[in-house]
């Protein structure tokens, strides 16, 4: 009808994955103290709910990591992060 409008979130946004290529994690002093040991290899992938993207890429950040590329899971090249 008109003149409503919508507050939520769409769902179809809220369904969607990303795929994060990280490099850089390394033992910190941050990540000393937790008792899951991370990679140090050069690449990583982690998938990425849309409504997490953010909270995700501050965290990549404290814990010293950089973001290499973000795609939508499902684009060409997604097998890796499907391991």
């Amino acid at each position: 009808m008109l003149g409503q409008y919508s507050t939520g979130r769409s769902s179809s946004f809220e369904s969607r994955i990303f795929v994060y290529e990280l490099t850089g994690l390394a033992d910190n002093e941050v990540t000393v103290g937790q008792a899951a040991p991370i990679r140090t290899s050069s690449s990583q992938f982690i998938q990425v709910p849309y409504g997490r993207m953010n909270a995700e890429m501050r965290r990549i950040t404290m814990l010293g990591g950089k973001i290499v590329s973000i795609r939508p899971l499902g684009a060409a090249g997604d097998e890796a992060a499907e391991e």
